[in-house]
């Protein structure tokens, strides 16, 4: 062979691009589909929830018999500010209750306000609203799309660097028996390994 041959760089095997692209659409897809069903699931479990405390909580009008005082901090609901004030209102069996309710900061004495108690006539938090339900049902779809999407594309990677590791293994093997042919170091009538050099 001449001088030109012998300085061609080495031949490499060829990536698989197609097959890679595929599996991470794949993957993908597939992370979608879960995170779909999940907050999907989601929904649907806090939409039956919601309707069975709904069933169980009564709107009813409060009226304070003494002024708003502010929560201590381990009481505070959220961002909304509320203040905590006696009050008596009636239930819906028409039973008079009295005690502590949320009211906004500043009510004053005989203020009437709307609050939700139980079927014990005992002050309790409001159903959950839609807005509540989407957010906990985009939170677990986003949750459960990044997880099935992280662990997929794990999978994907040891796969393909196994892959890869045994197709360069073989590559390895089949470049020593072209090797000599290919540079130029096998004359005729040698086998490789029996090189003069």
């Amino acid at each position: 062979m001449d001088d030109h041959k012998r300085s061609e760089p080495r031949p490499t095997p060829s990536g698989r691009g197609r097959g890679g692209r595929a599996a991470l659409i794949l993957v993908l897809t597939i992370s979608l589909i879960c995170g779909a069903l999940a907050a999907a699931s989601l929904w649907s479990a806090g939409a039956k929830a919601d309707r069975e405390l709904a069933a169980h909580r009564h709107h009813v009008r409060a009226t304070t018999t003494g002024p708003a005082k502010d929560p201590p901090a381990a009481t505070r609901h959220g961002s909304t500010p509320r203040a905590l004030a006696p009050a008596v209102w009636e239930q819906p069996d028409h039973v008079r209750r009295s005690g502590t309710v949320h009211v906004p900061p500043g009510t004053p004495q005989g203020n009437t306000v709307t609050i939700w108690v139980d079927d014990n006539g005992t002050p309790a938090r409001p159903p959950g609203s839609a807005a509540d339900r989407a957010l906990t049902s985009l939170s677990g779809g986003s949750v459960a799309t990044a997880s099935v999407g992280a662990i997929g594309a794990g999978v994907l990677v040891l796969v393909r660097r196994r892959t890869e590791a045994r197709r360069l293994a073989v590559w390895e093997q089949e470049w020593e028996q072209v090797e000599p042919v290919w540079s130029g170091r096998l004359r005729r009538g040698k086998a490789p390994g029996t090189d003069d050099d």
